[in-house]
């Protein structure tokens, strides 16, 4: 039986047009960061006018939010892939780092300074939702941690009546917080890695984020 036609010739082409678009929209936002990303300057690097490439997308927003939007999507899709694979807490940790510098520029879009005048619709806090999803379950699974000198106990108070970003996860409050502090942490010194703040300090950022990432896990 022939296999059903899921696009005519003109979306296929919209379609592969979209995706060069974007391929030149990273390599300016490699060159001078998303704040100068130009749809003019991608036209003219296309060979194409101004108008023709807004056919394509309404304007930079349109444009920065589908890349932020596939951003997050393979940042989600990494997570959702180790931890069908059995991953732990390290492996998530792992998997994090190899997707950052696989791609800082990604990397950057969604966790560095933010664009001025633009606002990511909220879709996008969904799909970011699906990675703070999977860490919260993996931190679910692990044995309850021990008791905190009384500091920690006031922001899991906290948390039992802030916890919208963690879904409808039914973790307790120091589960919740164990992730919150596993993402912050790692992104910290991740953040620090990738922006070149160690270069030239002499040591191996992938041993500071491995005893970073034993120090959260404890004994």
């Amino acid at each position: 039986m022939p296999e059903a036609r899921t696009s005519t010739p003109r979306e296929r082409y919209r379609t592969q047009v979209r995706a060069e678009i974007k391929e030149h929209a990273w390599e300016q936002i490699a060159a001078a960061g998303a704040s100068a990303l130009s749809l003019n300057a991608i036209a003219k690097r296309m060979g194409m006018s101004g108008p023709a490439l807004y056919r394509y997308f309404d304007g930079r927003d349109e444009l920065i939010t589908e890349l932020i939007r596939d951003a997050y999507r393979s940042q989600a899709d990494t997570f959702r892939a180790a931890a069908d694979a059995g991953a732990d807490l390290a492996g998530l940790a792992h998997a994090l780092r190899a997707w950052a510098l696989d791609d800082p520029q990604r990397y950057f879009l969604i966790f560095g300074t933010p664009v001025p005048g633009y606002r990511a619709p909220d879709d996008i806090t969904g799909i970011a939702a699906e990675t703070m999803a999977v860490i919260v379950g993996v931190c679910a699974a692990l044995p309850s941690a021990p008791p905190s000198d009384g500091t920690a106990d006031a922001f899991d108070a906290h948390l039992e009546d802030h916890r919208q970003w963690a879904g409808d996860h039914p973790a307790p409050a120091p589960v919740l917080h164990r992730a919150l502090s596993f993402w912050s942490r790692l992104h910290g010194v991740l953040s620090l890695e990738l922006a070149g703040q160690y270069t030239g300090m002499g040591f191996d950022p992938a041993l500071l984020f491995d005893a970073e990432l034993k120090d959260l896990l404890g004994p």
